[in-house]
Parts: C-alpha cells; sequence; structure tokens
C-alpha cells in the first residue's frame, strides 16, 4: 500500500557541517606537525579546533538552514585555514588521508589530555591514524525522532559514501580504495553502522555499553557512522571523507538532510523503517569505498550487485520530493552531475598523482584544490584575517 507523505512546503531544519584537514609540507609533501602553531596564528578563533594529531585542523561550521549559507561559510573557513597554514610554512589539504609520506604514529599526537588517553588505549592503530572526514549535523525534534532516522538511514550510507570518496592515495602510492580512510577508520571498535534501536533509551544503553567495554573512552569517542551528537540536538552523519572541494560537503549536507525529513514524514505517518541487515549494510559500505562512483556496489536490501549510479540514482528519487521542498533539488543535482561525470575527490585525486612529477607537486596541486569553488557560484565572503604573532 503506497502511503503519500506530508512534506512541509520548506522545512528549517538545521545544518551544521565539520570538516578536518591534512597539514602538508610544501618542500616534501609529508604531513607537518604545524597544527598548534597554525591556532595559535589564529588567535582564539572558535570555529577551528585541533585534531587527534598534530597534522590534523578542524572546522565547525555555525548552525544554519541555507546551503548557500553552509557553502560560504566552508570556503570562508578553508580560506581562513589555509592563510594561517602558509604563515606558519604548510599547506592545507582536503584529504581523507595524508597522500604522501610516512606517519609519525605517537610523536605526532597532539598534546591534550584526551588524545593522549586515545593513544594509550589503542596503540595499534596509531600507526594509521589521521584520517579527515566530513560530519554533517542535523537538527532533529527529539532523541527519539533521532533513532527513528538513524534506522532510515542505514540502506543509505553507501551510496553517501560511494558519491564522496577522496582518499585514493597513502604513502606515496594509490591505495587501490577510493575511499581509503573507510577501511582505517573502520578498525576503531565503534566505528560500525547504526543499528535498528527500538528507542532512544536502546540507543543510550548501546552507548553506554561501548564505553563500559573499553570500546571507547566516552560517548564523544563512539564512532558510529551516523549517531546521535553526544553535545548537540542532532544527527550526525560521519561516514564520508572530507570532501575535495566545498561544494562536495554542500552535496552531502543537502542529501542527507532531504533524508531525515523524508524519514520523519515517514514517521509521521507511521511508517517503520525499511528492513535492512547488518551483514548486507556493511558489505554495501565496503564496495562503495572501494570502488565509489561509478563502480560496482552492493544492495543493502538484497546483498546483490549493483551499479553504484544505480543506487545514487534511488537515493535521488527518494529525497527528490523533500530536496524540492526546500529549493534544494537545482543544487543538488548540479553537484551529483558533476559527480556523474567523474569529478569525484579520489578521481581527482588520482589524475593529480598521475601528472604530478614529485610529492611537492601532488600537495600543492591538492592544496589549491581545496580553496577552489565549483559549480559556477560566486566568491565566499573572507571571514577576519589571520593574526600573525611573532615568536
Amino acid at each position: 500500500m503506497h502511503v503519500r507523505l506530508s512534506l512541509p512546503e520548506r522545512n528549517d531544519l538545521t545544518l551544521g557541517v565539520e570538516e578536518e584537514f591534512v597539514l602538508a609540507d610544501p618542500a616534501t609533501g609529508g604531513v607537518a606537525l604545524a597544527a598548534p602553531r597554525v591556532l595559535e596564528l589564529l588567535d582564539g578563533e572558535p570555529a577551528v579546533m585541533p585534531e587527534f594529531l598534530r597534522f590534523q585542523i578542524e572546522t565547525a561550521t555555525g548552525i544554519h538552514t541555507r546551503l548557500d549559507e553552509i557553502r560560504a561559510e566552508l570556503l570562508g573557513l578553508r580560506r581562513l585555514v589555509a592563510d594561517a597554514a602558509g604563515h606558519a610554512g604548510c599547506l592545507v589539504l582536503a584529504s581523507g588521508t595524508p597522500p604522501c609520506g610516512d606517519l609519525p604514529g605517537l610523536p605526532g599526537v597532539t598534546a591534550e589530555p584526551r588524545y593522549r588517553a586515545l593513544a594509550a588505549r589503542y596503540p595499534a592503530l596509531l600507526p594509521d591514524a589521521g584520517t579527515c572526514a566530513c560530519h554533517v549535523h542535523v537538527g532533529i525534534p527529539s532523541p527519539a525522532l533521532g533513532v527513528r532516522v538513524l534506522a532510515g538511514l542505514r540502506p543509505w550510507l553507501a551510496p553517501l559514501l560511494a558519491i564522496s570518496p577522496n582518499s585514493p592515495l597513502a604513502h606515496d602510492a594509490d591505495s587501490g580504495w577510493a575511499s581509503g580512510r573507510y577501511p582505517l577508520w573502520s578498525r576503531w571498535p565503534t566505528a560500525n553502522p547504526p543499528l535498528d534501536w527500538p528507542d532512544a533509551t536502546a540507543y543510550a544503553a548501546s552507548v553506554d555499553g561501548a564505553v563500559s567495554r573499553g570500546e571507547a573512552l566516552d560517548a564523544n569517542g563512539v564512532y558510529y557512522y551516523a549517531r546521535l551528537s553526544p553535545k548537540y540536538p542532532t544527527v550526525e552523519v560521519r561516514i564520508a571523507d572530507v570532501g575535495l572541494t566545498a561544494e562536495d560537503a554542500v552535496l552531502l549536507a543537502g542529501l542527507i538532510r532531504a533524508l531525515v525529513v523524508t524519514i520523519l514524514a515517514e514517521a509521521r505517518a507511521g511508517l517503520a523503517p525499511r528492513p535492512v541487515r547488518t551483514a548486507p549494510v556493511a558489505a554495501s559500505l565496503t564496495a562503495a569505498a572501494r570502488g565509489g562512483y561509478p563502480g560496482q556496489g552492493i544492495d543493502p536490501g538484497t546483498g546483490q550487485v549493483v551499479p553504484n549510479h544505480v543506487l545514487v540514482a534511488r537515493l535521488l528519487e527518494y529525497v527528490r520530493p523533500a530536496l524540492q521542498a526546500n529549493g534544494d533539488f537545482a543544487t543538488i543535482d548540479r553537484q551529483l552531475a558533476a559527480v556523474r561525470s567523474g569529478e569525484t575527490g579520489a578521481a581527482r585525486q588520482r589524475a593529480l598523482f598521475a601528472d604530478a612529477g614529485s610529492p611537492a607537486a601532488l600537495v600543492a596541486e591538492l592544496a589549491s584544490a581545496t580553496l577552489a569553488g565549483r559549480g559556477g557560484y560566486g566568491p565566499a565572503p573572507r571571514r577576519r584575517p589571520v593574526a600573525v604573532h611573532d615568536g
């Protein structure tokens, strides 16, 4: 029986985006342990934060309801961090893994108690730590509805990953994965698909259980691919690599919000989430990470091999009414057109790798791509200038 979903003419579910970046040495192409200096130069900018390792840095937008606002702030933050990094003698790369050189392991850990505790508890993960993601937050009415959203997201995580791979390179070589970040990140004990929890109490028990078993330091360290944010009244989707361009993040943000809107409408209509078993969901994610778009994927409902372009087309049709209701369809379709033409981050990185004559040349090109806009937009507004302090 077909149930007609009631969608608002325009929804105002809030959006926020967090991006993680690699700092690279322009002379060698390897990582630069410069995050403390970059943060010092930014003089307390609240939208820029340290990460686990000193060659990583993270930015976080404010709360928005419009995709053009998200894009403008993302570009502004990228340029702000790049300015500071330039003063610190390094480059900012939007890449899910550092493309060149060896990683520092324990000496690279940020000197904060929580990060030191992570390194002490999970030393085996340190050699390949330092992957960089894009996290999209969407405001939700309640934890109970948030858990329902997590269940509804399960079949769609693989198509989201298939359109967003941006980590094919590591240690000066092609890893063979479109998202090399995914298998590395998935080694963390709680880096798993969300379950179909019956209610918010069951979700909280799952998080508490992971912490009590030593699988995470605390609730913030429970790394489900999509989760209820431990800090904000949001669903946080963490499956994607950081996008090579700000438009890659806008594409994710628009699709994820449309998914949340659609799933909430299904919940209001009394529809249960689409039943999918965890094993095929995991298999679909592995296929998406290995092949990316337009490679071969796996339908999480049937377990059958299906081209990723088919799975992405199904995703677009599923959320089309929500995108149209919010005036976002043209923006999302334009960005998906770039993906359909082969312009994923992974494809662009591989093309740059093939043409670059050295690691230094490669990271210079990636740094340039990190700051470039795409899709015929005007320039992004600049944030406040970098405060440069001597000494």
